[in-house]
């Protein structure tokens, strides 16, 4: 893809500029800038005791430097480098190591951007290419495996667990454990469920989950604090009942629409269970206080067009058993 002339042109100049001044320094260097003091004599100042000698480069060194300007220059006339100019070799990065496509001979750099430039191939598309002639007929055996067979698969399941931690471990970790914000997928606790084909479907679509500030309600700040000590209390841990009964009054303004009157949750809405201590976010009073005054939005995105579904299919029934390592 060619860039604008603005920037072909100010990579250009600059490119130039910075070697004609590599240029200039070095002849000003190697000139005699203190003329009434002979070369090999010493200079009238002193550094740490030492006192300077009045001596041009080295030679050698000098020669060395002009042939790096030199080289530079012979680069940028054969090869790309200045702006949109392809130099004179017609060289690409793209294309090297291909052998031959559509009965072109890739025995040049020339022959390689000329293919490059007509469109008619490129190497990653070459790479992709020859994975999918490769490795596409095991995926689509796998994609025709029902998720319930397919779990049972080792070696689909290894096929997994490398696509896994190629494109999911980022956010939920090499082992699945997740992190704040990111789900813990070896818990057996699911925002939208964990049957087979539901994670199938949250990988391939996406999901966005997103609770209001005050859950959209009419709580005031102050209740915050005794709201929160209502939800800590739901999941059995100690807190102080007489706040946690006044937040009771504040999860019944509205609370319950999205979590459920008994505080469960809500699989088809993405709303976590309150009842069970495990916190997406954190459960400290500080933290579930903060999730009820700014709300939480978290976003998942869609692997579809991405992966595809064959990938997705083996991926889904790697995630699968992570939470289901003990019946394997």
């Amino acid at each position: 893809m060619l860039m604008s002339n603005f920037w072909s042109i100010w990579i250009t100049v600059l490119s130039l500029l910075v070697i004609a001044g590599c240029f200039i320094l070095l002849r000003l260097c190697s000139k005699n800038t203190t003329p009434e003091i002979k070369e090999g004599d010493l200079m009238d100042h002193s550094y740490d005791g030492i006192q300077e000698i009045n001596n041009p480069l080295p030679k050698w060194w000098s020669y060395l430097f002009y042939i790096t300007i030199v080289f530079g220059l012979l680069y940028l006339v054969l090869y790309p480098g200045l702006g949109n100019y392809k130099g004179l070799l017609g060289w690409s990065s793209s294309n090297q190591s291909i052998g031959t496509e559509q009965g072109i001979k890739a025995d040049s750099a020339k022959a390689i951007a000329d293919a490059t430039e007509e469109g008619r191939w490129v190497q990653y598309d070459q790479e992709v290419k020859l994975a999918d002639e490769k490795y596409g007929p095991i995926f689509e055996a796998y994609k025709a495996t029902p998720l319930a067979e397919l779990v049972k698969n080792e070696e689909a399941l290894k096929v997994g667990g490398r696509l896994f931690l190629q494109n999911c471990a980022q956010c939920h970790g090499s082992a699945g454990r997740g992190g704040k914000g990111f789900p813990n997928l070896t818990d057996g606790d699911w925002l939208y469920g964990g049957e087979l084909e539901t994670i199938k479907t949250t990988i391939m679509n996406g999901r966005h989950g997103m609770m209001p500030p005050k859950g959209g309600l009419p709580i005031d700040d102050s209740e915050i604090e005794g709201l929160a000590e209502y939800v800590i209390s739901l999941s059995g841990r100690e807190h102080d009942a007489a706040l946690a009964a006044k937040g009771q009054g504040s999860f019944m303004k509205g609370c319950f629409a999205c979590h459920g009157m008994d505080a469960k949750g809500n699989k088809l809405m993405g709303a976590p269970n309150l009842t069970d201590n495990v916190w997406l976010y954190g459960g400290s009073r500080g933290v579930i206080m903060e999730s009820i005054k700014n709300g939480r939005s978290g976003v998942m995105p869609p692997w579809k067009d991405v992966l595809g579904e064959e990938k997705v299919h083996v991926i889904a029934a790697y995630v699968y058993s992570l939470s289901h390592q003990a019946e394997k």
